[in-house]
């Protein structure tokens, strides 16, 4: 039971994305993280940052958050976390706009991707993928409903690598990402930084301990905690990340999930800001 109680906590993040990009169920789920992470994805919680911005404002704002990733990486190096798997993840909603035509536009301006096309009876759905890196892989999606009207729609692009080098860190801190989200977006998408990693199975910490030392890292503030045998999940404020959502009228942008294999086992390590976004 506790397993199948892990694995929906670690899961509903990720979940919640898929279907509110789908666009044709609700998430439901007990318990105030969980609403507030679905209300959150629907658009009816807004992130920590001012959204009339300028210019010189937004430019910050995007500076900030090209660097979440590097800070996360900071923190699992001083904890002696192997890294396994990192991401970047944005997404828009597509409103007043056709979005199939705008897929093609963006399809003329990166003919070089590899670009398919699904439709189902409720969906329609465009993949471009990139390949022309060795150290990461860069991912553009164009998503919609074809059951309501009017169409729901999301433009989604996400960069995954396994290893976090000064390959990685060069291109997110680069003009030419900058240049990628100014393409692909028509405005300021929500985004989304994940970092996944295992404690070896020779340091034997309680994960108390592990999620303690974590948190010490990221000086960030416990805001709510579930706390089980072989798993945990904690939603904290970390000085160190920009945006936010609110949580039971307290912000939150760092959550950290660990999940241990039992005695002489690995810990799995999962840490996202504004939230997790991944699955572990």
């Amino acid at each position: 039971m506790n397993r199948n109680r892990f694995t929906y906590i670690c899961l509903i993040t990720c979940f919640s994305i898929i279907l509110v990009v789908m666009g044709n169920r609700t998430t439901e789920a007990n318990g105030g993280l969980d609403l507030k992470i679905a209300s959150f994805f629907k658009g009816e919680t807004s992130v920590g940052t001012n959204h009339k911005q300028t210019q010189g404002e937004t430019r910050v704002r995007e500076l900030s958050f090209q660097k979440d990733l590097g800070k996360m990486a900071a923190v699992f190096q001083a904890e002696d976390i192997m890294l396994q798997d990192w991401s970047f993840y944005a997404r828009e909603q597509a409103a007043g706009i056709d979005v199939k035509e705008y897929a093609n536009v963006l399809r003329k301006k990166f003919p070089d991707w590899r670009w398919t096309e699904r439709t189902t009876s409720e969906t329609w759905e465009m993949t471009a993928v990139s390949t022309a890196s060795n150290h990461h892989s860069e991912k553009l999606q164009f998503l919609a409903t074809r059951t309501k009207q009017p169409t729901t729609a999301y433009i989604v692009y996400s960069v995954r690598g396994n290893e976090w080098n000064e390959a990685s860190k060069s291109f997110i801190m680069s003009s030419q990402f900058e240049n990628r989200l100014n393409d692909i977006f028509r405005g300021k998408p929500t985004v989304f930084s994940c970092m996944k990693g295992v404690v070896s199975d020779k340091i034997d910490k309680a994960l108390e301990k592990t999620a303690s030392e974590l948190m010490s890292g990221f000086q960030a503030k416990e805001i709510e905690a579930l706390k089980e045998e072989n798993f945990m999940s904690v939603s904290a404020m970390s000085p160190l990340f920009t945006d936010a959502i609110d949580l039971k009228n307290n912000n939150m942008n760092l959550q950290i999930g660990l999940r241990s294999e039992g005695l002489g086992g690995p810990t799995t390590v999962v840490v996202g800001t504004p939230i997790i976004t991944i699955e572990y």
